[in-house]
């Protein structure tokens, strides 16, 4: 069978009573998730006009000078909130760290929040611009976004749910008291000759957490790896669609059953992209483990169980980890490159 790009599945028959339909989609989801783990939605409650009002606030936040971006460094805190700077992190070994810059946000978690006191995974108040235009406006709308895609994500965790052949509220203690982070991401412009194994927006990687909901703008980029063939599919942005993809902990839930597949970002169009992905992770202290019917009996589990906290903050660790190494190394290799030259230099003199 020849390789195909992710399906762009109708997601409306899940709010529906026609039983048929969703019975449809329950099977067209399974048949992703099995093949990929990638897939396109349409037909999902999310208003087209809150979608370019948040993709209109990531623009403008992104146009501010980097000084301005800078005063809200997630670096300065300990709970992942604020601005990341080109080249903060890198997913795939062998390649330089990213050329994305990223706006991170999430629940608004007070200091008096157990979360927040007991320093939960990426649990804290957010960093919110002040020089941003319509300042107001922006942390409005960047809310009044989140929460739309946490409920969304729910809607899909539901229906992920029906393909394991669960009840559909399967998912609901994972849910509950979730952490999601929702990333605001702009990718600039890159020449069309330049090396894109050194310059990649996203290099190829997995995600950490249970699923994903991308928000794509109309610059393509987005490529996930084919396995089979060992190509790499390009992902068209649909207006007003999700990719959805899953992540490290549903592959693990599922026995690799499911797939959390591999993708990138290469953004060769010669403009700008912008793009906000919707990462749910789910609650931290929540175990995950095998799913029913997804380990035959008498067998083992591939996985061991592990928190949601500790897988997510683990792959943290080494995705940015690998970063500063990488850093660290040009600058060993600069430093000695400089030595070399001042004692050319002075065998001369």
């Amino acid at each position: 069978m020849a390789p195909t790009a992710p399906p762009i599945l109708d997601f409306s028959p899940f709010y529906g009573t026609d039983g048929a339909a969703k019975a449809k989609l329950v099977q067209q989801v399974r048949e992703s998730c099995e093949y990929n783990g990638f897939f396109q939605i349409t037909g999902h409650r999310i208003p087209r006009e809150l979608q370019v009002r948040v993709m209109d606030a990531a623009k403008r936040f992104f146009a501010l000078p980097l000084e301005e971006k800078m005063a809200i460094d997630k670096n300065l805190n300990s709970f992942n909130r604020g601005y990341e700077l080109l080249r903060s992190q890198m997913l795939e070994v062998g390649t330089a760290p990213e050329l994305k810059e990223g706006l991170y946000i999430g629940e608004e978690i007070g200091a008096d929040h157990p979360y927040y006191i007991n320093g939960r995974l990426n649990s804290g108040p957010n960093q919110w611009p002040a020089t941003v235009p319509d300042a107001q406006e922006f942390r409005e709308t960047s809310m009044e976004y989140y929460h739309a895609v946490y409920e969304l994500a729910k809607d899909v965790l539901a229906v992920l749910a029906l393909t394991l052949d669960v009840e559909e509220s399967f998912f609901d203690p994972l849910t509950e008291g979730g952490v999601a982070t929702m990333r605001m991401l702009h990718y600039p412009s890159q020449p069309k000759d330049e090396d894109e194994k050194l310059n990649r927006g996203i290099g190829a990687h997995t995600d950490f957490g249970c699923i994903t909901l991308l928000l794509q703008d109309e610059v393509d980029g987005l490529q996930v790896l084919d396995a089979p063939s060992g190509q790499w599919l390009d992902v068209q942005p649909v207006l007003g669609a999700y990719v959805v993809n899953l992540g490290d902990l549903m592959m693990r839930m599922a026995n690799d059953r499911y797939k959390s597949n591999i993708h990138r970002v290469i953004n060769k169009s010669g403009r700008e992209r912008y793009s906000i992905p919707f990462f749910f992770s789910g609650n931290p202290d929540h175990v995950c483990k095998c799913l029913p019917n997804c380990c035959k009996a008498g067998e083992q589990p591939k996985y061991p169980p592990i928190t949601v906290e500790d897988m997510v903050r683990g792959a943290y660790k080494q995705s940015y980890g690998r970063a500063e190494a990488y850093k660290k190394e040009l600058a060993e290799k600069a430093k000695a490159h400089k030595i070399e030259a001042a004692s050319a230099t002075a065998m001369v003199s």
